[in-house]
């Protein structure tokens, strides 16, 4: 299973290496990693970082967080590469510069956020399947980033649950790991959530939007990422036989990439 690594700066860092497969074995160790944000890494975390072998950084913040909060603190490093990639619905922010404003709209973005775009009960599987249906082309730059990567990629965003849950769920579904396991990995960030938390709110941009907002609600559910999971199966099929590859060949994922992506993370 997943294993946690402990870094001062981060606080949901862990390696989704040990995930095990349908089909036997595991996922490999050392090529998958999943985080919060990155805003507080120490120089020790970095160099620690690099001592996992990470050469690519996937940022799923929103181009409003990445101004407001701050540049990934790896863009500089070298050997590292830092790709900045959306999954939100950024109109409306242009301009912003009013803290409160910003506050507000910033947690009207984040992704436990009702859209509504999807006919789902859940308005946060209505998010996670409002990526794939509005940001199809970012959900594949990630994935291809991932499936042809070379060393240990990290995929973050600001809490490392929800756009990043959805991220590695794709990737790990896709190259036939067990879905209940796939559920289990998700539901392990509600274990950090409230260190998470904790550190989101000393941000002005995040603790206004996440002020007053119960615990329990920012928690990552094994029932939401199964009826995500159910979703594409009511659709498409089964995940494990051909269904997820169907969905994601519609939105363009090629047997090339999907070759790549098993390539790096099955062997």
């Amino acid at each position: 299973m997943p294993q946690w690594i402990e870094l001062e700066g981060l606080s949901n860092l862990r390696d989704v290496g040990g995930t095990p497969l349908v089909s036997g074995g595991e996922v490999r160790s050392g090529q998958l990693l999943r985080s919060d944000n990155l805003q507080d890494l120490t120089a020790d975390d970095i160099a620690q970082l690099r001592e996992l072998g990470l050469r690519d950084v996937i940022d799923l913040r929103s181009a409003f967080e990445r101004h407001h909060v701050g540049i990934s603190p790896l863009v500089d490093e070298d050997g590292m590469t830092v790709h900045p990639l959306s999954y939100l619905n950024e109109v409306g922010l242009e301009g912003v510069t009013n803290l409160d404003e910003a506050a507000e709209l910033i947690g009207n973005a984040l992704p436990f956020q009702p859209r509504g775009s999807v006919p789902v009960t859940d308005p946060v599987v209505s998010t996670y399947l409002g990526f794939l249906a509005d940001r199809p082309a970012e959900v594949l730059t990630a994935l291809r980033i991932i499936a042809h990567g070379e060393g240990a990629t990290l995929v973050h965003c600001a809490a490392g649950k929800d756009r990043t849950g959805v991220t590695i769920a794709l990737a790990l579904l896709l190259v036939g790991a067990d879905p209940d396991a796939v559920v289990a990995d998700y539901a392990l960030s509600s274990e950090r959530v409230p260190a998470v938390v904790e550190r989101m709110m000393r941000n002005p941009i995040y603790g206004k939007g996440l002020a007053g907002r119960p615990m329990d609600s920012h928690l990552t559910r094994p029932e939401t990422m199964q009826a995500f999971i159910d979703y594409i199966e009511a659709e498409y099929g089964p995940v494990s036989e051909g269904g997820l590859a169907q969905m994601m060949a519609g939105m363009g994922w090629t047997e090339e990439d999907q070759a790549a992506l098993e390539a790096r993370l099955v062997g």
